[in-house]
C-alpha cells in the first residue's frame, strides 16, 4: 500500500521548491546509494510500487541512484531494466562494480585492475566464485550444517526465497559471494564464523549469511563516490539500508538511513553517528527516507 506521504511527491509545486535536489549550484551533485531486498524491494514480493513516484521524482531532478545489493549482475541489470536505471551498480555485497561505457567516467584512474565487458568497465573486489564454494564444501565436511546457493537447485530457492524461477536462476550465477543458510545454535554460529575467519574469509549478514573475500559495500562504494569526484567538486551523499551487510555502505555516506524490517522494527544492530530511521517498512520506509531528505535540505 502506497503511504500517504507519498502525497508529496505528487505535488509539482512541492518538487520544484525543493532545494535539496534542484543541483543549482555549478559542480555540485547528489547521489543515492541503496540496498535492494527489503528496502527499495519489499522483502516478500519484492516490489517497488510504493517507491514509483519517488523514483520518478529523482529521476526528473538527474539525482544518481546507485544499486549496491547482495545480488547478482543479472539481477541487478533485471532491476535497473525494470528502474530504467542506467547508473553504475554494486553487486554481491561490494563484489562487483559495473560502470556503464557511455557514463564518461575516467576509471583508468583508479588504481585497481579493470576488465571490460560490451557493456560495462568491471572493477572486481571480490573473491573468486569457486574458492567460495570450496570454503562451504570444506565447512560441510568439518561438521557444520550449512547449505548454500550453489548446493540448491533453483526451484528449491524458489520455495525459500519466493523469487520467480527466472530469478531463482539469475540469483544463483554469482561471482564474488556465497549465501547461505546455517542449521545451529548460537554457540555453533561463533564457531561458524570463527571457521570462516580463520580461512581467510569474511561473513556479512543480509537476508542470509553470506561468506566473501576481503571486499563489502563500503569499500565499493567510496570508489563509485571518487568516480563521481572527477565530475563535480562537491558531493552530498546518502545511502538507504536495511541490514548489518549495508553497514559499511552507511559509515562512508554523509546521511545513513535505514528502514524498517518486516517486523515494524529498525535492525537493532545497525547504530552510527547521524543514523536516520525512517518510518516504513522496506520501499513504504524508502518513500519516507526520500520524502525526509527532499524536506529538510541538506
Amino acid at each position: 500500500m502506497i503511504t500517504t506521504d507519498i502525497g508529496i511527491f505528487m505535488n509539482s509545486n512541492f518538487a520544484n521548491k525543493i532545494s535539496f535536489a534542484d543541483n543549482k549550484r555549478e559542480n555540485e551533485k547528489i547521489i543515492i546509494f541503496t540496498d535492494l531486498d527489503g528496502t527499495l524491494l519489499d522483502a516478500k514480493t519484492y516490489s517497488f510500487e510504493p517507491a514509483i513516484p519517488a523514483l520518478k521524482l529523482l529521476r526528473e531532478k538527474d539525482i544518481p541512484l546507485i544499486i549496491c545489493s547482495s545480488k547478482t549482475r543479472k539481477e541487478i541489470e533485471y532491476y535497473r531494466e525494470k528502474l530504467d536505471n542506467h547508473h553504475p551498480f554494486i553487486s554481491e555485497n561490494g563484489g562487483g562494480i559495473y560502470i556503464p561505457k557511455d557514463s564518461r567516467f575516467k576509471v583508468q584512474e583508479l588504481r585497481f585492475e579493470i576488465d571490460e565487458d560490451d557493456r560495462y568497465q568491471i572493477i572486481r573486489l571480490g573473491a573468486r566464485y569457486p574458492d567460495l564454494r570450496k570454503a562451504i564444501i570444506d565447512l560441510q565436511k568439518e561438521g557444520f550444517a550449512v547449505r548454500g546457493f550453489g548446493d540448491m537447485k533453483a526451484e528449491e530457492l524458489v520455495s525459500l526465497t519466493n523469487l520467480t524461477l527466472q530469478e531463482a536462476i539469475m540469483a544463483k550465477e554469482r561471482d564474488f559471494d556465497e549465501p547461505f543458510i546455517f542449521y545451529g545454535s548460537k554457540d555453533n554460529k561463533k564457531r561458524l564464523l570463527d571457521s570462516i575467519a580463520s580461512r581467510g574469509f569474511n561473513y556479512t549478514e543480509g537476508s542470509f549469511l553470506h561468506i566473501l573475500g576481503n571486499s563489502d559495500k563500503g569499500k565499493a562504494v567510496s570508489i563509485v563516490i571518487e568516480l563521481y569526484k572527477q565530475k563535480y567538486k562537491r558531493l552530498t551523499t546518502i545511502a538507504i539500508g536495511d541490514s548489518p551487510n549495508d553497514i559499511p555502505m552507511l559509515q562512508k555516506v554523509d546521511r545513513p538511513i535505514i528502514v524498517q524490517k518486516p517486523d515494524g522494527r529498525h535492525d537493532h544492530r545497525i547504530d552510527m553517528p547521524n543514523l536516520i530511521k525512517a518510518e516504513g517498512i522496506g520501499p513504504d520506509g524508502w518513500v519516507q527516507a526520500i520524502g525526509s531528505m527532499m524536506q529538510n535540505p541538506i
